[in-house]
This record gives structure tokens, C-alpha cells and sequence, in this order.
């Protein structure tokens, strides 16, 4: 198991964390009251924001889907977060199961659950690398134990680039990783925006302040940048919810991420 023989890892119940947040958006169990009580505080400014986080969850679900059927074998994700059925590898390997796919994540969060993450198909192989996303380097080195790196992969961002600000490297990271990425391999994004609501958008990130987590919303114009040199497939930049919609909307209003897949010329 990559990246997970160390101690037991010091857990932080204190302050509320952006994944375990997540999780109680998503109807998990690990979370503590702390994460709950960020999260309660977010859906009374924004309700929309239970709908965007499943909204989040099942663009990942379909993106990676459409890869796998599409015949991409290689998954890499970064800010992978606490395992939420079904996740990416059960996605690929539901169609593919010889996919190999890796999860990188440097949380002690996800590392505590980071053997729910390794029950892969048997044919295929599932891993999990600590690193931290602010080192694209680092990731690539050693994602490529796991992965060939001379064929096509799967880059997954999910949710993680809005908790990365542009001075921080954001634009680096993505050109970082896609660039040493083979012909072929694709791009999936989603990042926050405040293109739809603006207000309640500034006061979650206000919310998310006061609880010590920065976020950063982004443009239609900025998202897009983060694919500059990758040829966007259909249909383009559109708010997660919109991107190869199979069923009617889960209630009203807009959804203030947006997603985009990517292949690389």
C-alpha cells in the first residue's frame, strides 16, 4: 500500500476540514460535529449547496464513465478525498476492469480511509500515493511506478482547484501534470464559480474563511484557461449538473461549479 505504511495519523476534530465537509454535503458518516456544524452553517446561505456537491460527485461518475467507454485505462486523481461509493475506480473498472487507476491525496483524512480506496477489481489495479497536490513533481514521479506515463491518462481534478489560488501555483499545477501526460490523455475539471450567484457564493466563501479553509471562484473565461492547448469535448465548459446530463435536474436554480473534459492533441 503506497504512501500509507506510516503511523496512525494525527487527526484535527478541532477545525472543520474541506473534506469532511464535503462528506457530510454528501451524506457521509466521516465527519464531526465541527464539519457539521460549517456545513449547516453553508446550506442556510447557500442552499443549492447540498445539490452542487451530488451535482459534483455525479459529473465525476459520468466524465470518468465516458472516458473508460471511450478507452482510456488510465485514471490518475488528485485530491482524491474520503471514499464515497461509487468512486472513480469503480467506475472505470465497471467498464474496464483492467484499468489501473491511482488516487493521490496528502490529507490524514483520506489516509485513514485510504484502504476503502484499494478494493479494485482484481484484473485492474487500484493505489493510493500520498503527496500533495501543490507538488506536481512529486506526483508525477510517483504515480509513474503505477502508471505508464506513454499512454494515455485520465486526469481527474475534482473540486480541488478552487481551494488553490492562482498565486499558489494553481495554473502551474494543471500545465505541470497535463504537459508530461501522453498524446490523448484527457483533462476533467470542476472548480467553483460565481458566475450564477454571486452573493451566496461570497458569503460561503465567508463561511468557509471563518472556519481557517481559503477558497478561490473562478470565471467562465478563467476555468477556461486551465484547458488552454487541450481540445474540449462536447459539451465544453457547462455548470456540472449540465455536462452529459442523463436524467431531468435535481430541483431548481443553478449550480456554481463548473466542468469541463479535455483531450490532450
Amino acid at each position: 500500500m503506497t504512501g500509507t505504511e506510516s503511523a496512525a495519523p494525527y487527526i484535527d476534530t478541532t477545525r472543520p476540514h474541506p473534506a469532511r465537509v464535503y462528506d457530510w454535503f454528501l451524506g457521509g458518516k466521516d465527519n464531526y460535529p465541527v464539519d457539521e456544524e460549517l456545513g449547516r452553517r453553508i446550506t442556510a446561505i447557500d442552499r443549492g449547496a447540498l445539490r452542487a456537491a451530488r451535482a459534483n460527485r455525479a459529473f465525476m461518475q459520468r466524465a470518468t464513465r465516458a472516458l473508460a467507454e471511450d478507452g482510456v485505462r488510465q485514471f490518475l486523481d488528485i485530491g482524491t478525498g474520503i471514499p464515497t461509493e461509487p468512486n472513480l475506480h469503480q467506475i472505470a473498472q465497471s467498464v474496464a476492469p483492467e484499468a489501473r487507476v491511482v488516487y493521490v491525496d496528502n490529507d490524514p483524512i483520506v489516509l485513514a480511509h485510504a484502504s476503502a480506496l484499494l478494493r479494485g477489481s482484481p484484473a485492474g489495479v487500484t493505489e493510493y500515493v500520498q503527496a500533495d497536490a501543490r507538488d506536481p513533481h512529486a506526483i508525477l514521479d510517483r504515480a509513474a511506478g503505477i502508471l505508464d506515463l506513454d499512454r494515455p491518462v485520465a486526469l481527474s481534478l475534482i473540486a480541488l482547484l478552487h481551494f488553490v489560488a492562482d498565486d499558489d501555483g494553481a495554473h502551474d499545477l494543471v500545465s505541470t501534470l497535463a504537459g508530461a501526460l501522453a498524446p490523448g490523455s484527457c483533462l476533467v475539471l470542476s472548480t467553483m464559480t460565481a458566475d450564477f450567484e454571486p452573493e451566496n457564493v461570497r458569503r460561503g466563501i465567508a463561511a468557509y474563511a471563518a472556519g481557517g479553509v481559503t477558497l478561490v471562484a473562478r470565471t467562465h473565461t478563467e476555468v477556461g484557461a486551465f484547458f488552454e492547448g487541450l481540445r474540449l469535448l462536447e459539451p465544453g465548459i457547462v455548470p456540472v449538473a449540465d455536462w452529459r446530463r442523463e436524467e431531468a435536474p435535481d430541483g431548481d436554480g443553478p449550480i456554481s461549479l463548473y466542468g469541463g473534459v479535455a483531450r490532450k492533441p
